[in-house]
């Protein structure tokens, strides 16, 4: 009989206990979660900002593309057309949330899936019919929601504000933009008490732009509303040329068409919504149902005015105006 020391036996017990385990953990594969973006608008500086934060918000809360996440976006390019199809394509990838960028990417997301999570990052949510209950969704679509038909009686006001004696102005829109009708809407609420008339242009195509400023120096306006398009956003340096050769103070709804010379903008930081679409995702990956998930109202607004573009219209923007902004491009 081979007898076996005491503290030999001790080492050889431990030293299985210790592997067994360690060799288990180094064969467990990572989870590879799938998620779907869908974008009404093109890969422009803006939008690749906003995909930038929504992306590093995501690594912060520990999804790393490459290790335990890929991410599959389409892009519509401004087509409002193409969105069913670019949807029905991310639910046959069978990706596990589909984050639509606008309310149109969310309607065709839900058309093309009852079963995936969607995730809203922008749009009027409650105002187009989406989501009944912001408290509740149920469905599942959740995320978050902004009332732009509120933003849009601000946006005349603001113009008002710059130029008093404004009694003329046009508003240019996509007939296609779920916003259109409920912001064209609130501004003919608002006109009347300010003593403005509205000429109300929209244009299907970039080629109609010639067409919708020749129509405004007929009726003489003098001063222009951009509602929200992504086909309008995407073709802002035109509209913004043609504004500044037909001597209109403009107002849009971005940030980026004020750096790109329109005189002012007020609304949402587009990159805090993806920023926090993010959080929802996460939240979606480890088991939580969209149906439970608070949509969330955004209530923080930023006003950014151009010094220059001012300048070069002859337009004196008030001292107040210009405390209460956020960003003054001189």
């Amino acid at each position: 009989m081979i007898v076996v020391p005491l503290a030999m036996l001790l080492l050889t017990l431990a030293s299985s206990i210790l592997v067994v385990p360690l060799s288990s953990d180094a064969q467990r594969p990572v989870q590879v979660h799938r998620l779907g973006v869908l974008v009404g608008g093109a890969p422009d500086p803006e939008r690749v900002r906003d995909q930038k934060a929504f992306r590093q918000s995501l690594h912060d809360l520990g999804w790393v593309e490459g290790q335990n996440l890929t991410i599959e976006v389409r892009w519509a390019e401004g087509r409002y057309e193409r969105l069913p199809d670019l949807a029905a394509e991310l639910a046959q990838l069978q990706v596990q949330v589909i984050v639509a960028g606008n309310v149109s990417a969310a309607r065709a997301a839900r058309q093309a899936t009852g079963r995936i999570p969607i995730v809203l990052a922008g749009g009027d949510a409650v105002g187009t019919g989406l989501i009944p209950n912001i408290a509740r969704p149920d469905g599942n679509i959740t995320g978050l929601t902004m009332n732009t038909a509120e933003l849009s009686g601000k946006w005349l006001e603001l113009l008002k504000e710059v130029v008093p004696t404004l009694s003329r102005v046009a508003t240019l829109s996509h007939p296609d933009a779920p916003i259109t009708g409920p912001a064209l809407q609130e501004i003919h609420v608002v006109a009347p008490a300010l003593g403005v008339q509205l000429q109300a242009l929209s244009v299907r195509e970039p080629s109609e732009l010639e067409g919708a400023f020749a129509a405004m120096r007929t009726e003489h306006a003098e001063a222009l509303v951009v509602l929200p398009s992504a086909l309008l956003y995407m073709h802002r340096a035109h509209i913004i040329e043609l504004a500044a050769r037909s001597r209109l103070p403009t107002i849009w709804e971005v940030r980026e068409a004020v750096a790109d010379g329109g005189l002012m903008a007020y609304g949402l930081d587009t990159a805090s919504l993806w920023r926090r679409a993010a959080t929802y995702v996460d939240k979606i990956l480890k088991g939580a149902q969209p149906g439970n998930l608070p949509v969330e109202r955004s209530t923080v607004f930023r006003l950014i005015i151009n010094l220059i573009t001012a300048k070069a219209l002859g337009v004196t923007i008030p001292p107040h105006l210009l405390i209460l902004a956020d960003e003054v491009i001189r």
